[in-house]
């Protein structure tokens, strides 16, 4: 199978076992976003939640690219194979640094920005009595939270994103818990574009998997000369 393998590094730029590592976290990324959107409910997500799952989507290209070519040669010596254990650590520290530094944000999948106003219409006023509308923006003053509408209407996701450094962090839980009860009792149809995100994300399943089991030999000996067994 070698025509296979070199096919494989014509269109991809890499071997089969890296592909492997950098589209496979994606691969099931993008179904269970495409189920997420293919529900007949909104799906309510906060911001370091969304980031997290992208971090984990795009980790195996942080593993196949920076990291692999930032390798200490030293390192790699003096503690062999488990030095990935350590870079993979140092990115997940990255990681969860670059979560704390978000700004409060929720996220609705799988719904429109009127659905969304509808929604928070019937919610602020337990909320906060205070609360009053500029354009997209939603001022909640007793909950010390600011939010502006941002929608993405090709894939049917609304963003409430904080506006301004006051922010209260118990208001925004507080506003997460009760427009996720609202959002239960909101049936919707069907996101047709999530069917896409779901073959894309089989495709490259299956295609991994067909290469994968087409020349197994190689992508062990691949994977021995990735942890220099």
């Amino acid at each position: 199978m070698q025509w296979l393998r070199i096919l494989w590094q014509a269109v991809f730029g890499m071997d089969v076992l890296h592909a492997c590592l950098a589209l496979g976290p994606l691969a099931v990324y993008l179904l269970l976003i495409g189920m997420v959107n293919l529900s007949r409910r909104p799906f309510l997500v906060s911001g370091p939640r969304d980031a997290a799952a992208l971090g984990l989507a795009l980790s195996g290209f942080v593993i196949v690219g920076p990291i692999q070519l930032c390798l200490p040669d030293a390192a790699a010596v003096r503690f062999g194979p488990y030095v990935w254990v350590l870079l993979i650590v140092l990115y997940g520290l990255c990681l969860v640094l670059a979560l704390l530094l978000v700004r409060p944000r929720l996220i609705v999948y799988n719904t429109s920005a009127v659905q969304i106003r509808a929604v928070l219409a019937d919610l602020v006023g337990q909320l906060d009595a205070n609360a009053s509308w500029a354009g997209d923006v939603l001022v909640l003053p007793g909950l010390g939270v600011q939010l502006h509408l941002d929608h993405l209407a090709v894939m049917r996701n609304v963003s409430l994103t904080s506006v301004g450094r006051e922010q209260d962090p118990s208001g925004w839980h507080r506003l997460e818990s009760a427009l996720a009860t609202a959002l239960s009792r909101v049936p919707i149809g069907r996101n047709a574009r999530g069917t896409v995100l779901v073959a894309a994300g089989l495709l490259i399943i299956l295609g991994l998997g067909y290469a994968v089991a087409c020349d197994p030999q190689a992508v062990a000996q691949a994977l021995f000369d990735m942890l220099r067994l």
